[in-house]
């Protein structure tokens, strides 16, 4: 248990931490989708709240579905001899890399954001279709399709989501590292301009790569996480044929 809790407290604070690369990332697309609604609800950020919450609510979701679909894939893997540990270092240097990228000493781990690009050709022009965002549930929709879009932020958080071996733990490893990006990206939505420039100053990238850096290598401290559960019933069924 204290495994899986580390992985979401490391998955949040890869999040919190990475807030200034989520603006300067997604400041364009919070700001596209803030434009892309009625004149009347733009000129009231008490009406335009909701708006946000739920493009960032859709998002959520899409990052727990590919939790999900990460944790299949892992709790397959770990089956073979090692691969919880080879999982876990994985994760581990792709963090690292992520963190060295956002400091800026890395700027060619931007290329791991091809790996999505397929995907995304596919789900943009669906994007498209919903604007202009007139209810709450075009903004929730159009969210789920921004939580496809391709970002080396995201891979590094379904990494970590990887080394939990099971769906529903990648999936709220997911969700906790969506809830540390929403201080940031929520408030793109209300301070654009002034939250972009911030995410400009270097000083502050730096900060936020060391930072990651250093969450990357105390999660490599951590216990390789097993589901006892699944383990116990595991045995159970061998034990009776």
């Amino acid at each position: 248990m204290e495994a899986i809790t580390g992985y979401y407290i490391t998955a949040f604070l890869l999040g919190l931490f990475s807030t200034v690369h989520c603006i300067s990332m997604c400041g364009s697309i919070i700001g596209a989708l803030t434009l892309s609604l009625p004149v009347q609800i733009r000129r009231s950020r008490r009406r335009m709240l909701p708006y946000v919450f739920y493009y960032n609510l859709g998002r959520l979701l899409s990052y727990s579905l590919a939790g999900i679909i990460v944790g299949l894939f892992s709790f397959t893997l770990t089956t073979q001899t090692n691969g919880h540990i080879i999982i876990k270092y994985t994760s581990m240097i792709i963090m690292i890399a992520m963190g060295f990228y956002l400091a800026g000493w890395f700027p060619r781990f931007a290329k791991i954001e091809q790996v999505g690009a397929h995907i995304w050709k596919k789900l943009q022009p669906l994007g498209k279709k919903l604007i202009p965002v007139q209810t709450l549930s075009q903004a929730c929709l159009l969210g789920m399709i921004w939580g496809w879009l391709p970002c080396g932020l995201v891979y590094a958080a379904l990494a970590v989501a990887a080394t939990s071996s099971q769906p529903i733990d990648a999936s709220m490893v997911m969700l906790a590292f969506g809830a540390g990006t929403l201080p940031g990206v929520m408030s793109i939505g209300l301070f654009t301009e002034f939250l972009t420039s911030m995410a400009r100053m270097k000083p502050l990238r730096r900060i936020a790569g060391i930072s990651i850096i250093a969450i990357s290598i105390s999660t490599s401290l951590l216990p390789i996480y097993h589901n006892d559960n699944y383990d116990n019933h595991f045995h159970y069924e061998y034990n009776t044929l």
